[in-house]
């Protein structure tokens, strides 16, 4: 079984828990007792404001999170407790992987009233299917849990994460992320090798009815961020990539060491697109405080590549992954003007 693409020393995971565990746990038990309080606070500042009382949503939905952070990490340890072989370990942290990330979202429709629909479910593979590929678009921190609500959790594929370092500051994705197999990759490390070669090492292993999840963007979407990117893009002098890069408006363009690493180490997996928006009013507590949230519509839509169809060719390739990421730009495109009509 192929271990974690990159993983922390011991000590460091030890000290970082030391910190997170109890943290949140004081957090919880202050947070849960002021709860009477801070709800009636964030009505008074809803009824000032007027509008679809935001902060008693973003009270609730805090509290929510909280619960299922400290549920996590008890669940978490009972499993380190009572398990005595790996393959029952990844099951069972796979298992509560999936119900984590659901009740998350279950907890994020209910107190921001979103609305979800799904297009080309029936692109999904099974788990009896061979391994796969998963490009999904990044828009906020929120949007990590689709791919395992969606994917993963009808299904029963094993999905290995490429994510940010930053987000084991949570401790139970950092306890459960570590007895998984996953990459959490230092953005901005200045070793674009290094990480490279930690995303690559994800391929070790991989069979049937598991994956890989890739955010090709690598980070979320900003005018700024799309600037700096046709800009790193424009030093390279290559002419066809300018071109392409800058037909993006709605994302930014795709990172090629990442994707293109997975793509050349698993020719027999299989790709799955996602694009998605309504996340889009998450990408920072500016957002949902005021309001973005509440009420969104959060669209999405799956298509599958099967592997035969992925060119082998490096040029060939990188002109294939552009062109199924404007369909993703599309997509957003698409239903961004609609929502603004």
């Amino acid at each position: 079984m192929a271990r974690n693409g990159w993983k922390d020393p011991f000590a460091t995971r030890l000290m970082r828990r030391m910190l997170t565990v109890p943290g949140y746990a004081l957090l919880f038990v202050v947070f849960t007792g002021l709860l009477p309080l801070l709800l009636a606070l964030a009505a008074v500042v809803d009824l000032v404001r007027g509008g679809p009382w935001v902060f008693v949503r973003c009270v609730l939905f805090f509290q929510w999170y909280l619960l299922c952070e400290i549920v996590g990490v008890l669940v978490a340890g009972a499993i380190f407790l009572v398990t005595r072989d790996r393959e029952t370990e990844v099951a069972r942290f796979f298992r509560l992987q999936c119900g984590w990330l659901a009740a998350l979202l279950a907890g994020g429709v209910r107190c921001f009233s979103l609305r979800i629909e799904v297009e080309g479910q029936d692109q999904i593979p099974s788990a009896a299917d061979g391994p796969l590929l998963v490009f999904m678009r990044h828009a906020s921190t929120a949007d990590v849990v689709l791919p395992n609500v969606f994917v993963s959790r009808p299904t029963g594929i094993v999905l290995r994460y490429v994510l940010k370092r930053e987000l084991l500051w949570d401790p139970c994705l950092d306890i459960a992320g570590h007895r998984l197999v996953n990459c959490f990759v230092r953005r901005g490390s200045g070793n674009a090798e290094r990480e490279i070669a930690a995303v690559r090492s994800l391929t070790e292993g991989l069979g049937a009815g598991e994956g890989i999840l890739i955010y090709p963007e690598g980070t979320r979407f900003t005018p700024d961020k799309q600037q700096r990117a046709l800009a790193r893009i424009r030093e390279t002098g290559h002419a066809e990539r300018i071109a392409r890069a800058e037909r993006f408006s709605h994302v930014l363009p795709p990172r090629l060491g990442g994707p293109t690493a997975l793509l050349e180490r698993c020719p027999e997996a299989d790709v799955l697109f996602c694009s998605h928006v309504g996340f889009d009013g998450a990408r920072s507590m500016n957002d949902f405080l005021n309001g973005a949230l509440v009420g969104a519509d959060v669209r999405m839509r799956f298509w599958r590549v099967p592997h035969e169809e992925v060119p082998r060719d490096p040029e060939a390739r990188e002109a294939w992954l552009f062109d199924h990421w404007l369909r993703v730009d599309a997509f957003v495109a698409e239903h961004t003007k609609a929502s603004a009509r």
